[in-house]
């Protein structure tokens, strides 16, 4: 039957109208018979020429009624109102001629004989569409992987159809915490509580489960997510409304569950004010342009208006590429805009200033930093030359050239700092702290101010997409440590904070942003797997899916980041932003200090730079010796030749 079935289906459009019509024939033909033989409880109409007669006319006019009413345009397996409404107009229009035709020629009919062919017309030709599609639906269900839609709300019910014409997958059923809504069929597809998801899971072997609650709060999604992750399913999701209404993503794009969901940590609405202090029509600089940060950053300021922004990256990939995509998103939103790329090191001061001065750049928003700690750790003194001298030779450019405002981007690993990285952004911090504090006896306008916050996801080097690609490929999941803690926070988020932050100002402010509660990683981990429907493999699950393996703290590598070196800490009027009172350095003592730190790195002198480092008013703990692979190199190659010179003698 289903083989027959399949063939009919997939036979050609004309073919099935043919087809179609015949069998529409036959119910006009037997819904006449029947309603003439019911109401007269006699087989005697059928053998009388004068009925003949009236069906020859009826039948044509029945079936050309059909037709310009376009139901036979229709696919029968995607069967809705309009089919049936063009049925029942048929019907109508087939009734309206038997009753006239009826008169002209002078045939007498009983008076309900109309009313009963009328209602068996409809029950045969709209039921026949009704039962085909059931099995069409039927037989598309057969090949496909069954999923649950978590929400029956507008969002749901728009993902339902457009899963449903896809090739993967069918609805088998939906979930919503309404009880209200529980029990009902919404486009033929039940909703069910939350607990009846387990008989699903083992009736009609439910492997996805997708969110469609893209209103709902992050909050309420971990919550859910919570609920979900020990089941054997994976959890799938669509965009946000945001996105969605923005354009950037349509309802039944189907992804991966957001990090964000599972951190739970809802953005705080920002200040527009401080959004546009030191952007709306003013000439904006953006150093490191084409990384996570600095990209994000451009994206946000170009939202907010600016004369003209000036891209400063290194590499020159790196600068096409956000160069591309903000000139895309210029064009696309009409905005009046000057976008400036520049190929540039922050390492050169002379650049940097004419940069500055040409463009007449009244706000700079440093990003240009060397981030990575065990890179840093390896390559100390380009660490040291980009993340000190590039943050101090920036803010003197600025100086020069009379720029308004200057915002580091800073970090958490520059409190209590037990890496080459750390301790050369808490130096770039000094650094702005000390030039901050001279402002008065200089008499310049510059205005510097330092954000922190911890990471940041999706970043490059972020162990969210590492994770997800590790789980894709089977496994095992690497994890430095089991007890490693890290803060999370959304790029755009931190951007939007670090703008704000920057408006708030003063001089010499360093800012701290709210990241929330501290993440576990190997939890974070943990819940990816579930997640992903699969299961954590171990010793007392050795049969499980994914592997976590434990690599080992790399060099430099704390487990525990804060964001605070001392406890005065005050809130400001932003609930996200906190300002900390920090030590600092005063500006003639660091300028001897970078004098002696510029001095070591040109002589490549690392035990000199580790000295220098632990000198400093950082905090700096190191946990590693010196890890810089070319002095590593060159020593062991001094010692291989004097052990070799020895040998000789």
């Amino acid at each position: 039957m289903d083989s027959w079935f399949r063939t009919l289906l997939n036979s050609s459009r004309s073919k099935k109208r043919i087809i179609t019509l015949f069998i529409d024939s036959i119910f006009v033909f037997s819904a006449f018979w029947l309603a003439l033989i019911v109401r007269l409880d006699s087989l005697s109409p059928f053998f009388e020429i004068k009925n003949w007669l009236l069906l020859t006319l009826v039948l044509p006019l029945s079936l050309l009624s059909f037709i310009n009413l376009g139901l036979y345009r229709a696919v029968l397996r995607f069967v809705g109102a309009h089919a049936i409404g063009s049925i029942v107009t048929g019907t109508i229009i087939s009734t309206v001629v038997l009753v006239v035709a009826s008169f002209f020629i002078q045939i007498s009919i009983p008076r309900t004989m109309p009313v009963i062919y009328a209602w068996l017309l409809i029950l045969s030709v709209g039921g026949s569409r009704i039962i085909v599609r059931a099995m069409v639906g039927r037989l598309a269900t057969i090949n496909k992987t069954p999923v649950v839609i978590y929400g029956a709300g507008s969002a749901g019910r728009q993902l339902a159809p457009a899963i449903g014409a896809g090739d993967e997958y069918f609805v088998s059923a939906f979930i919503d915490d309404d009880t209200s809504k529980q029990g009902a069929i919404l486009q033929g597809i039940p909703v069910i509580s939350f607990d009846g998801i387990f008989s699903l899971i083992e009736r009609k072997r439910v492997k996805k489960i997708l969110l469609a609650m893209p209103s709902e709060s992050r909050a309420r999604r971990k919550e859910i997510l919570a609920q979900l992750e020990n089941l054997p399913l994976e959890v799938l999701t669509i965009p946000g409304m945001v996105d969605v209404v923005e354009g950037r993503a349509t309802l039944d794009e189907i992804k991966d569950v957001e990090i964000e969901d599972l951190l739970g940590r809802d953005p705080v609405e920002p200040k527009q004010e401080l959004l546009d202090a030191n952007i709306k029509g003013k000439s904006v600089m953006v150093t490191g342009a084409g990384g996570s940060i600095g990209s994000e950053l451009c994206r946000q300021i170009i939202k907010l208006a600016p004369n003209r922004l000036v891209l400063f990256e290194l590499t020159e990939f790196a600068l096409y590429s956000i160069e591309k995509e903000l000139n895309e998103s210029i064009k696309g939103q009409e905005l009046d805009i000057e976008l400036i790329p520049i190929i540039g090191s922050v390492q050169h001061i002379n650049r940097l200033e004419t940069c500055m001065i040409a463009f007449g750049v009244q706000t700079v928003y440093h990003a240009a930093a060397y981030k990575h700690v065990p890179l840093v750790e390896h390559n100390v003194v380009e660490g040291v030359r980009n993340n000190v001298f590039g943050t101090y030779y920036s803010a003197k450019a600025a100086i020069n050239a009379k720029v308004e405002t200057f915002v580091l981007v800073s970090t958490d690993k520059a409190v209590r700092p037990t890496n080459v990285m750390g301790t050369t952004k808490r130096i770039a911090e000094l650094c702005l702290q000390g030039l901050a504090q001279n402002k008065e006896k200089s008499k310049y306008k510059t205005r510097f101010c330092m954000v922190r916050f911890g990471n940041v996801l999706g970043s490059s080097g972020s162990v969210v997409p590492l994770f997800r690609r590790q789980i894709k490929e089977g496994g095992p999941i690497t994890l430095t440590h089991p007890d490693i803690t890290r803060f999370f926070m959304t790029i755009p988020e931190a951007a939007q904070l670090v703008i704000q932050a920057g408006a708030m100002g003063k001089g010499g402010d360093v800012f701290v942003l709210d990241m929330g509660e501290s993440v576990k990683i190997k939890d974070l981990a943990t819940k990816m797997v579930h997640l992903s429907g699969l299961e954590i493999k171990n010793s007392a699950n050795p049969h499980g899916d994914i592997e976590i393996q434990c690599t080992g703290l790399r060099p430099g590598e704390k487990l525990y980041e804060e964001l605070l070196i001392g406890d005065n800490v005050e809130q400001t009027n932003h609930k996200r932003i906190m300002t900390a009172k920090e030590s600092m350095l005063p500006l003639p003592e660091l300028k001897a200090f970078l004098d002696e730190l510029d001095t070591a790195c040109h002589n490549f002198e690392h035990e000199r730079i580790r000295q220098l480092l632990l000198d400093a008013p950082t905090g700096f703990n190191p946990t590693d010796g010196i890890c810089d692979l070319v002095w590593n190199a060159k020593r062991e190659q001094i010692a291989f030749d004097e052990k070799n010179v020895v040998s000789f003698k």
